[in-house]
């Protein structure tokens, strides 16, 4: 359960949740998710580190910058659930 738990803290965080959804998109370098989080680069770096420690993104360096892309897609699905419970709508 500690590590169920563990992945859900990590999509606790309304930065940490929108980078995941900015990613479903396709794989982005840290520089477009400091961008569009309007956050310090430090503060982004450490989202990112607890979303790859929680295995729900994955990261390489190229050049200067490091790229990060979701390692499991499927993080989707869940956050689709979660919206229709909001709606009302659970299936």
């Amino acid at each position: 359960m500690t590590d169920r738990a563990q992945i859900l803290k990590a999509l606790g965080h309304p930065a940490r949740m929108s980078m995941v959804e900015s990613l479903a998109g396709g794989e982005k370098c840290v520089c477009a998710l400091v961008e569009e989080a309007g956050l310090d680069f430090s503060t982004v770096s450490k989202h990112l580190t607890i979303l790859r420690n929680a295995g729900i993104v994955e990261s390489d360096k190229r050049g200067r910058w490091v790229w990060y892309r979701l390692k499991v897609p499927c993080i989707m699905k869940f956050l689709d659930c979660a919206d229709a419970v909001l709606k009302g709508k659970c299936p």
